[in-house]
């Protein structure tokens, strides 16, 4: 049983993706002893749903007054399903993912209500987290602050042991401007693990450059006259980087150019096709 703060207790599960050094983290907040929150369902596996309720069931099987899901990847909300069963618990979300939620429940729309955005979501023990809508790995994401305990859950926009995959980069930076501007003292993400202080509180600020200094590499790269994806990544990453991330450095790439586009540094040309005779 692992409490990270007073009202704050994680059920880790040993994750062996390898998108997911340190495992992944489900949270429950609140007071035991009244009611409870849990954030995110994990994975649609039936031994991590086991293992989710078997740590609520060590807790004492309180009253769930609402599961909170951080983002729509399946490794958030797999197990959504059988837990709401389990606990009886209304879900809250983004509201761009209500509809997806709502079908995986049987299309029963009342068990699904959508979060505005900076809502006070309330539990027990006094505690209450705000909703952050916080696009940028996802367009549905959702990160909540625990402010009384100065935690922030990041969901995947933050991680606890590497830095995170990203849809819309334009989008994600605003994101960590406006995270940066939080009182935080505890970084609680979906994966890797809890980063307490003094270095939850830097690891933000730490996002933010290290995503800067990627988009100079990417401009650096251009400058140099590189101009196909692939080869930036040849340019830009180790050359020991291992097969099995090759793959996510290009997305990261595409993404820091889809940036520079928005910015209006960088101009995109078309391909072409043409008859080889």
């Amino acid at each position: 049983m692992t409490q990270i703060s007073d009202h704050v207790y994680g059920c880790h599960i040993a994750d062996t993706h390898y998108m997911h050094p340190g495992g992944t983290t489900i949270y429950f907040i609140g007071d035991p002893s009244e009611e409870m929150l849990i954030l995110d369902t994990g994975e649609h596996d039936r031994s991590w749903t086991k293992q989710i309720l078997e740590y609520w069931e060590g807790l004492g099987s309180p009253k769930i007054g609402g599961i909170l899901i951080s983002h729509g990847h399946g490794d958030h909300t797999g197990g959504l399903d059988r837990i709401q069963e389990a606990t009886g618990a209304t879900v809250r979300c983004h509201p761009k993912l209500a509809k997806q939620l709502r079908s995986v429940l049987g299309h029963k729309d009342e068990l699904v209500v959508p979060l505005k955005s900076r809502e006070m979501v309330r539990t027990g023990g006094g505690v209450a987290v705000r909703a952050l809508f916080t696009p940028g790995h996802a367009v549905d994401h959702v990160c909540y602050h625990l402010a009384a305990e100065r935690i922030l859950f990041t969901g995947d926009t933050i991680l606890g042991s590497s830095s995170s995959s990203v849809q819309d980069l334009y989008e994600y930076m605003k994101t960590l401007g406006k995270l940066s501007r939080l009182r935080v003292d505890t970084i609680a993400p979906g994966h890797g693990g809890v980063v307490a202080p003094p270095r939850g509180r830097r690891l933000v600020a730490w996002y933010m450059s290290h995503r800067q200094e990627r988009e100079e590499q990417v401009v650096s790269s251009l400058e140099k006259g590189i101009e196909k994806v692939d080869e930036m990544v040849k340019d830009i990453y180790p050359r020991n980087l291992k097969k099995t991330l090759r793959r996510a450095a290009a997305g990261n790439v595409r993404t820091h150019l889809d940036k520079l586009k928005k910015d209006e540094r960088v101009a995109e040309t078309e391909a072409t096709f043409s008859l080889t005779g």
